[in-house]
């Protein structure tokens, strides 16, 4: 293994990189908020139907999309490097399959289901293709852990941005910019956020480098590279911990838009966010229009990411004072804590409601820099077990989680929305079932696979004190 010296990271480099993550979640945060809901209540499929192709077609690209394109980053060699040729190629790619995914043509029932599976799954493969080596990128840039927790935290505070900007404004912006068509207004929205996320990738490109390069004599087979994962008890832990953190943001992010609309109290709501939003149409900044429904959607979900955001600026420091595993292991545990609150809140608990969200969100910000910076400590491990580099194919298996997590939580969704009786794009008041339904799938259901992950960090090898020999380690070798 070679690497150039491991110097700071300039504020540019942080930025460009962090640059990337917010394009690629303009769509991710995208299809984790409002897939579900497009699918049933804008495009018009069986909630039953929208399951199956959500399930079927993210478990194919998990399985076979993300192995493929880590194998092949891997073993790419350009005058860029392994990863930034990837993010090159699929910039304008991935904007506009992104355009066509969210796209409602005037087709027969069948061939809205045929174009929904074809849409996904090309996004899903060119969102691999993309974030992917974007993400392998970041174990490659330094081998520095702190600086590795600082472009962590960069990143994920853009990530928080996209976030916001999905959760908060997409949905009053799409009904104001269709005119309360959301079929057309989604489509203009996804027009100008493809355009956006493209340049953004391409300044990620040109604004990051690639410093630690495998030896040109290092040559492994990928049977090779699959076995040393096969015996690295770490990332077994992190790919099943991966998966399962994916499944919640899945199930309790989609559903919150249903869980607003059916079950908290519109009178309440309404008493409740007019002060904020007379203030702000005061300030001249009328962004959520006159819909308290979508209003306090965006509001609930303004305040969890803006003390996510505090509580990623937070995760650095703690991680570098106490490790990363001991930190992420506590605050998710206590932010679990907030969302199974919600199962006590009544429809008109909306103050209590909020403030459970804020605390959510503080505590589950902190874990957010961490998942992603343990798992380049994965990479980490296995070049220190193995004296063999294959960041990709230990990103790939993450992604395998990832999307494996995102399908089978944004199925779960719209399954248990269809068991509960949930009857889509329906003016009429939902029943019981189906209410019931929509508040456990923000509260219960969203918290099992959350206290599952916690109880696998006990199993999880890398502490504090094997992160510095690790990285001790690997500067000797890198040096020598």
């Amino acid at each position: 293994m070679t690497s150039s010296p491991a110097p700071k990271l300039s504020v540019l480099e942080k930025i460009g990189y962090s640059l990337g993550d917010l394009a690629a979640n303009l769509v991710f945060q995208t299809l984790m908020t409002y897939l579900a809901y497009f699918y049933t209540d804008i495009y018009g499929l069986k909630s039953g139907d929208a399951s199956a192709i959500m399930l079927v077609v993210g478990l194919v690209a998990a399985f076979g999309f993300n192995p493929l394109v880590g194998a092949l980053a891997d073993r790419t060699v350009s005058r860029w490097g392994k990863f930034r040729p990837w993010i090159l190629w699929t910039a304008v790619p991935l904007g506009v399959v992104a355009l066509l995914a969210f796209t409602t043509p005037d087709f027969s029932y069948k061939g809205k289901m045929i174009y929904a599976a074809l849409t996904y799954t090309l996004l899903l493969l060119l969102y691999a293709a993309n974030n992917l080596p974007y993400s392998a990128l970041s174990g490659v840039i330094t081998g520095d852990m702190k600086e590795r927790n600082s472009l962590s935290s960069y990143r994920f505070v853009a990530v928080m941005f996209a976030q916001f900007f999905v959760q908060v404004f997409m949905l009053p912006i799409i009904v104001s910019a269709g005119g309360g068509d959301k079929a057309a207004g989604i489509e203009i929205v996804m027009t100008w956020l493809a355009i956006i996320g493209t340049l953004m990738l391409l300044i990620t490109f040109f604004t990051t480098r690639e410093r630690i390069v495998p030896r040109p004599e290092q040559k492994s087979s990928l049977k090779e590279d699959l076995g040393d994962l096969t015996k690295n008890k770490p990332w077994v832990i992190m790919l099943l911990l991966t998966t399962l953190v994916f499944i919640t943001l899945a199930m309790k992010g989609g559903a919150y838009v249903y869980y607003f609309k059916n079950y908290v109290d519109k009178e309440s709501l309404t008493r409740f966010i007019e002060p904020i939003t007379g203030m702000l149409s005061g300030m001249g900044m009328n962004f959520f229009g006159e819909d308290p429904v979508s209003a306090g959607f965006g509001l609930f979900n303004a305040g969890g990411i803006l003390f996510m955001i505090v509580g990623i600026t937070l995760s650095k420091g703690l991680a570098d004072r106490y490790g990363k595993r001991d930190v992420f292991g506590i605050a998710l545990f206590i932010s679990t804590l907030f969302v199974l609150f919600f199962y006590f809140f009544s429809p008109s608990s909306v103050p209590l409601i909020f403030l459970s969200q804020v605390f959510h969100g503080f505590f589950y910000g902190i874990t957010i820099p961490l998942l992603w910076a343990m798992i380049a400590d994965v990479a980490d491990y296995s070049e220190w077990k193995n004296n063999r580099r294959a960041t990709a194919i230990i990103f790939s298996a993450m992604m395998v989680g990832l999307k494996t997590g995102l399908s089978i939580g944004a199925s779960l969704l719209a399954k248990l929305l269809d068991l509960y009786q949930y009857v889509p794009n329906s003016d009429a008041a939902q029943s019981e079932k189906a209410v019931l339904g929509t508040k456990m799938l923000v509260s219960v259901f969203p918290s099992i696979p959350f206290l599952a992950g916690v109880a696998l960090l006990f199993f999880y090898g890398i502490n504090k004190t094997m992160e510095t020999r690790i990285e001790t380690d690997l500067k000797q070798r890198r040096q020598a």
